[in-house]
């Protein structure tokens, strides 16, 4: 079975590209085929390219990249929220352990002070009340909605040039997706990023990206910029 059929789609620099659909329609089949993340050999890519701009005239295609390549790409070209918040997260660390995991990686030398202290603050930048406590809790004490806005962190914190949101909202209040969602702009903005958010709520990729590709079974049924869609529905 092709659960995705011939999606052939770009994505500009700096620029956001909201993927919208039904459940089952390929969105997330799509995503995880940029990382190289499908479970073979139940799925695979069987054709095609999946380009990757790096800048000085070169370009990887994921579709045959080698793993020891694509494990240099990930994290830090190329950073994903996965759909589930509830398996995000390690079950058996804390969850300020794992927020400052990705700061030393990413800033090694650090003194850990300054990590737990940058921590914090960013649970605060996600709309955290209780930070300090949340900074020293296991997964399964935070709520669903707390969990995702803790994997939303880690995920920005990678300073990757591409971030890719699978269903970043699904676990969220209204009140606290819309704060997430303002945080997902100015992060975007702020440090130039280019991003992919998948979702099956079509405001939600409507208001959040410059264009928007709606998959339906597998294959495009349209692709353009918000207002295009919204006045020439198809």
């Amino acid at each position: 079975v092709k659960a995705v059929d011939g999606v052939s789609f770009e994505v500009p620099r700096c620029t956001t590209v909201g993927i919208v659909g039904e459940s089952g329609c390929g969105k997330s089949v799509t995503s995880l085929s940029l990382m190289q993340l499908l479970q073979r050999p139940q799925g695979q890519t069987v054709g095609g390219e999946i380009r990757l701009n790096m800048g000085d005239g070169k370009a990887y295609n994921i579709v045959n990249t080698p793993t020891s390549e694509m494990m240099k790409i990930r994290g830090n070209r190329v950073s994903m929220i996965f759909q589930e918040p509830m398996t995000s997260l390690n079950p058996v660390f804390r969850c300020g352990y794992q927020i400052d995991e990705v700061i030393n990686l990413h800033e090694p030398g650090l003194h850990k002070d300054k990590v737990r202290e940058r921590s914090i603050e960013m649970l605060k930048l996600v709309g955290i009340a209780n930070a300090e406590g949340v900074y020293s809790m296991y997964p399964h004490e935070l709520s669903g909605g707390m969990r995702q806005r803790a994997a939303f962190l880690r995920t920005a914190l990678c300073d990757s040039d591409i971030l890719l949101l699978d269903e970043p909202l699904s676990a969220l209040d209204g009140v606290i997706k819309e704060s997430i969602k303002d945080r997902i702009r100015t992060i975007a903005e702020q440090y130039n990023l280019t991003t992919i958010i998948v979702t099956h709520d079509p405001e939600e990729a409507l208001t959040l990206s410059n264009r928007v590709m709606i998959i339906n079974e597998g294959q495009i049924a349209q692709f353009g910029r918000p207002e295009e869609i919204i006045q020439r529905p198809e």
